[in-house]
């Protein structure tokens, strides 16, 4: 059994802030695969389905990013799981948006929400890191991640989303190399092989000069019409 964690923060005015990515990648899965509906538990929002051969409980915290491991330490203990079946998905600043990584254990990078995962259930759990990008100042953060997604970030969004819920079967099994393809083939879709390719440009062939035809004249009548 595994606890898919998403980070982020509860209400409407939240909601499409970025980092909100990983409430917006559990509602994904839970669409995507049929998931018994969302219900309040565990000081958020849980709900349950299967993802391949494994049984996976959906948990979005509503206590606020910065306490966000009171609710993931009371599913984990109601279940009796480890910290290493817990799998939580967040934004990640130092990466560029739409690109997602895999990292098990390891520090928390001043990121206020697995802070306080830390601090309830160890360090050792498994991240989907959700890159947003940087705005550039240490200062800007706060306000950058507090403010929703822009227009432009719609399309890649949508791909990276799609991409983790094709993955997440994968993901469930441990199987984090398949997971991460699956989103690289929604990210940066495979050239077909199907693909017939443009015809090249017709090259004219040099034509080769005519013969000249044979002269049937006698040599009499050639020196004749010489001098007519």
């Amino acid at each position: 059994m595994k606890l898919f964690v998403g980070l982020g923060n509860p209400g409407a005015k939240y909601a499409q802030n970025r980092h909100n990515i990983g409430f917006m990648a559990l509602n994904q899965i839970a669409r995507d695969h049929g998931f018994a509906p969302w219900r309040a538990k565990f000081q958020g929002q849980m709900c349950e389905g299967r993802l391949g051969s494994q049984k996976v409980v959906l948990l979005k915290p509503e206590t606020f990013m910065n306490l966000s491991g009171q609710s993931v330490g009371e599913a984990m203990r109601f279940f009796k799981l480890d910290s290493t079946d817990v799998v939580v998905f967040h934004d990640e600043i130092d990466l560029a948006p739409a690109k997602v990584r895999l990292k098990s254990g390891g520090g928390h990078a001043g990121h206020n929400g697995l802070r306080s995962i830390h601090q309830h259930i160890t360090p050792h759990y498994d991240r989907v890191r959700l890159g947003v990008g940087h705005p550039g100042h240490k200062d800007r953060v706060p306000g950058y991640v507090l403010s929703d997604f822009a227009k432009a970030d719609q399309d890649w969004l949508d791909d990276v989303l799609r991409g983790m819920s094709d993955g997440a079967p994968y993901l469930a099994d441990d199987d984090g190399p398949k997971f991460l393809n699956a989103v690289g083939l929604r990210v940066t879709p495979a050239r077909s092989s199907t693909t017939t390719p443009k015809p090249k440009p017709a090259t004219a062939k040099p034509q080769t000069p005519k013969a000249a035809p044979d002269d049937a004249r006698s040599a009499m009548q050639k020196l004749a019409d010489r001098f007519r």
